[in-house]
């Protein structure tokens, strides 16, 4: 699990078709790095497997994690951020994050607002039921809070902290994110699925539903 608080940036510096691996260059070395640890890069889950004299680190990524993130459209050269695995007990700042992508947005605009930065997110609509004003989304595994959530987009706001320590500053309209969408409601729609009562009874959830499906 992460936690949605980038600890590092890097550089994409190889990808492979041959063997799906990719390279990164980190803009801080990580220390005490240990074989077949889990990093979140660009939000999505890898597993590192090597670290090279230079201090690049190398990850294997199946096809399908290259289809379905950012990670396989991204130009050499390109920014991404760095997450470690949260150790258990370790301090949650942002929210849970697991790392798995649920589908990849476009960024539509980058706006000055007041003195806040102010993006404007495309999302799929797979991803429309998790979005709640005031929400969790993770961008690009950053951790951010919903602002306002329209029918094929949404709008969050960076602080300064966020726009100069993470690689989303360089994200310019039209620029593909990962985008991983709040665990939690992600588990209260699959139980509603599962609530036949809802539906028998053609009203909505209530204390006896709910009792009635195990809560």
């Amino acid at each position: 699990m992460f936690t949605g608080l980038v600890e590092n940036t890097g550089v994409l510096t190889g990808r492979s078709g041959a063997d799906a691996r990719i390279a990164i260059r980190p803009a801080k070395r990580f220390d005490d790095l240990v074989y077949g640890e889990s990093i979140a890069v660009n939000g999505a889950c890898l597993t590192l497997e090597k670290v090279r004299d230079d201090g690049i680190l190398e990850f294997y990524t199946l096809e399908e994690t290259l289809a379905r993130t950012n990670l396989g459209l991204l130009e050499f050269g390109s920014g991404v951020n760095l997450e470690r695995a949260m150790k258990l007990g370790g301090r949650l700042g942002g929210h849970l994050v697991t790392g798995h992508i649920d589908a990849v947005g476009t960024m539509l605009a980058c706006d000055l607002v007041g003195g806040d930065v102010r993006l404007t997110i495309g999302v799929p609509a797979l991803l429309r039921p998790y979005l709640v004003p005031k929400g969790s989304i993770a961008i690009d595994g950053v951790s951010l809070t919903l602002i306002e959530v329209e029918e094929d987009r949404f709008t969050v706001e960076l602080i300064p902290v966020t726009l100069q320590e993470t690689a989303l500053h360089e994200r310019e309209p039209g620029a593909p994110v990962n985008l991983e969408g709040d665990i939690l409601g992600k588990y209260v729609e699959r139980q509603l699925q599962l609530m036949p009562t809802v539906s028998r009874h053609g009203g909505g959830v209530t204390m006896s539903t709910l009792l009635e499906s195990g809560w």
